[in-house]
């Protein structure tokens, strides 16, 4: 099996490739890979059971190659990209698994850029790891240094020009790494947060709530006393929103909130976003309305950014809710991403619902769990049923079939001009591969 996926290495916590040993012989990999003695690093984690164990076990082996490591604690994989550069490290160590259930963890990589390892690094070290035997050696991580997850804050809210003056807010931290720096950055702002999803006991990150469950959040959001709500993944790097009446507002709703906002500015140039080819079909048709053009990308946030640079773009970002403001992140923020948008209604006095006025066209999201992959243009049946529902879209709309870089899903988007035909048609198309790639 491949060791990195879209977003890093990731599986579950224990087993290859994120056992113990194989983390320290990672890490001793990456010490050679920076330079070794007096190189230094910038690690950070969530809050899995798991994560501390491996967290020791990368430092373990970064140590074993004379590599310091700075340690930030518990903080967002963002804070860890921006904390190399701050602190001018040669790389960064997240440990997170993002969105996945707390039996999951991962290993996520930065350069001395604050960008996510190229290919070829990544490459390197998966091609040295057989060859890595080392028994277990070195020093245990250092101790937590508050310092780092202070600058981190620092940089967010001085990131957002305009104080939010008592603007109410709700927060779901997904009992994850934005738990307690979420709030304080949005106190830091000037905003009244009430905070859920903020008790993390190591097994109840993402459980029930946070980006990938929003409906506690849009249900208080609704209440009338708040004028956004936002909720955060495991690691923070994404952001669901929710305005005063309880709609839910993913990604393609901010980067429109933002895009729209820096173009009446004369702020995006060059007037290009990137997307995913997730990204909905609305949001590109509204964009090119005011003049702006949608590059879509494969899912990930590291290709994204690749874009974006390829490009010359300032703002990027997927459905899912990793927003990436160039002149402000490497990375996906989804505190970052929910300060911005909640400074832009503290500027304009309008109401989040008045503002998020993007027109999406019908689309359906489906994940279907798969006993095994096959390449998909290989599956005789599921090609000609999407061959056959493209023919009844009639040129309206789109369908994508693609494999989760990070979990046994097959995920399934389709676009089109009625809800009830987009429903129709994925559902026959999840009939179909659930019958051709189950075990």
């Amino acid at each position: 099996m491949s060791l990195f996926g879209t977003d890093g290495i990731r599986g579950e916590a224990g087993r290859y490739p994120l056992d113990l040993p194989t983390v320290y012989r990672i890490g001793r990999i990456l010490g050679r890979m920076v330079g070794g003695r007096a190189a230094r690093g910038v690690v950070g984690g969530d809050t899995r059971e798991s994560t501390p164990g491996l967290l020791a076990a990368v430092a373990r082996g970064l140590a074993a190659e004379g590599v310091f490591l700075e340690n930030a604690g518990v903080v967002p994989t963002p804070a860890v990209a921006d904390l190399v550069r701050q602190r001018r490290a040669a790389f960064g160590i997240a440990i997170s698994a993002s969105h996945n259930p707390w039996r999951d963890n991962g290993v996520k990589i930065f350069g001395a850029d604050g960008l996510k390892l190229p290919d070829a690094a990544e490459a390197e070290i998966e091609k040295s790891l057989p060859g890595e035997t080392a028994a277990p050696a070195g020093e245990a991580v250092a101790g937590v240094d508050p310092a780092l997850a202070a600058a981190y804050r620092r940089h967010v809210t001085d990131a957002v020009p305009e104080p939010l003056e008592g603007l109410a807010a709700v927060l779901d931290c997904a009992h994850g790494a934005a738990f307690e720096i979420g709030p304080a950055i949005f106190a830091d702002a000037g905003a009244r947060a009430e905070v859920h999803g903020a008790a993390p006991d190591g097994r109840n990150i993402n459980e029930g709530c946070g980006a990938l469950h929003p409906e506690k959040l849009a249900s208080l959001a609704a209440s009338g006393r708040f004028r956004i709500g936002a909720a955060f993944d495991g690691d923070a790097d994404r952001v669901i929103l929710a305005d005063e009446n309880g709609r839910i507002l993913d990604g393609d709703d901010v980067l429109w909130l933002l895009a729209r906002d820096l173009a009446r500015k004369a702020a995006l140039d060059p007037p290009v976003v990137v997307g995913t080819v997730m990204t909905n079909l609305g949001l590109e048709r509204a964009l090119a309305g005011i003049g702006v053009s949608l590059v879509r990308t494969p899912v990930g946030d590291r290709h994204v950014v690749r874009a974006m640079q390829e490009n010359g773009a300032t703002l990027g970002g997927e459905s899912s809710g990793h927003v990436i403001q160039g002149a402000l992140s490497t990375t996906g923020d989804g505190i970052l991403a929910a300060l911005s948008v909640a400074s832009l209604l503290v500027r304009s006095g309008e109401r989040l619902s008045a503002l998020a006025d993007l027109r999406k066209v019908p689309q359906v999201l489906r994940n279907l769990r798969i006993g095994r992959r096959v390449p998909l243009d290989e599956v005789v049946r599921l090609a000609r049923a999407v061959r056959d529902a493209e023919r009844d879209l009639a040129g309206e709309g789109r369908i994508l079939l693609r494999y989760s870089g990070t979990e046994p899903l097959l995920r399934v988007m389709v676009e089109g001009p009625e809800r009830s035909l987009v429903e129709s048609i994925a559902e026959r198309l999840c009939g179909v591969a659930e019958e051709e790639l189950r075990v």
